[in-house]
């Protein structure tokens, strides 16, 4: 019974695969992309390209080191056709839980020692809980009480970054990639959502995006309905002499 079960799943996991593979481009990137993907789910602990390699390729660990990280670093794929074609492969099994009940804005941020990851920067990092050095991707995930999907993921880009050519230029950042805050990245995947025809659900912000009043703003704009938790702030109010406080929230 394992065995069949094992079976099943590889099927369909080759099945996944297969369709993904539709929309990666050159033939030659299907290869490592059934890599890439086996090892994300077969390496344990620090899934890096480099212990990928030597879990799917154990006789050739550095030509397929060097294979996957051609493929993450410098094969020209779109990111965006990516996530469409996840999108179509996975909402049917999420919508026949339920429809679409939320759209999730948040960052995810990912530690980091070095100074040479695209977007590295002393920054608030969530998985830490405090500042420190760090990526941040802006996300926006949509969800019912099943199962939840990022269907767009940004790396945010610091002022600090997109304004060093010589930085950018070693990087590989493209040229068209300007400095956007936060909220104006999920602004821009929450346009796309709606231009895509994804099924829409309350937005839901938390604090660092909730407070945000153009993004409020313009959220409502699209006719979409949203949560956001907001910060509390203290307005000081001075007369002949006199000092009054309120605090909104």
């Amino acid at each position: 019974m394992g065995m069949v079960i094992r079976s099943e799943a590889s099927d369909r996991f080759a099945a996944y695969i297969g369709e993904l593979t539709k929309v990666i481009g050159h033939a030659d990137r299907v290869t490592p992309l059934r890599d890439y993907c086996s090892g994300l789910l077969a390496t344990e602990g620090r899934r890096s390209v480099e212990p990928m390699a030597a879990v799917t390729a154990p006789a050739h660990v550095s030509a397929q080191h060097q294979k996957l990280l051609h493929f993450v670093a410098n094969a020209t794929w779109s990111d965006e056709r990516m996530l469409a074609k996840v999108r179509e492969l996975v909402v049917p099994s999420i919508v026949r839980h339920g429809p679409i009940e939320a759209w999730i804005i948040d960052d995810t941020s990912f530690p980091k020692q070095g100074s040479h990851s695209v977007g590295v920067h002393h920054q608030y990092c969530g998985q830490l809980g405090k500042q420190a050095n760090c990526q941040v991707a802006v996300t926006l995930s949509i969800a019912n009480h099943h199962a939840s999907l990022p269907i767009a993921y940004r790396l945010y880009l610091p002022k600090k970054w997109a304004e060093d050519a010589a930085r950018r230029k070693k990087a590989h950042v493209p040229k068209a990639i300007k400095f956007k805050t936060k909220p104006q990245i999920a602004l821009d995947q929450i346009h796309q959502a709606c231009a895509a025809g994804v099924a829409r659900g309350v937005v839901l912000m938390d604090a660092s995006y909730g407070s945000n009043f153009a993004l409020r703003t313009a959220v409502s704009a699209l006719a979409l309905t949203y949560v956001a938790a907001i910060v509390a702030t203290e307005i000081v109010v001075r007369r002949s002499g006199a000092r009054r406080s309120r605090s909104w929230r």
